[in-house]
């Protein structure tokens, strides 16, 4: 037997070789990683945005009855 053999074999003994859990570990970093994503998305566009709507809610509150 060579040593990846053994390691192999002790790893489905021991049960660390059980890849069950793996795919929440890999949900978990989706999740992570598109919240990350929009957040800096919010920082980028965020202040631009926040301009915009101020000034369209300034264009609309000057055009009064």
């Amino acid at each position: 037997m060579d040593l990846l053999a053994v390691a192999r074999y002790l790893a489905a003994r021991l049960g660390i070789a059980d890849e069950r859990g793996a795919s929440l570990v890999e949900y978990a970093l989706l999740v992570g990683l598109i919240a990350i994503v929009c957040l800096v998305a919010i920082a980028f566009f965020g202040t631009s945005t926040s301009h915009r709507f101020s000034t369209v809610g300034s264009e609309l509150g000057n055009t009064g009855p």
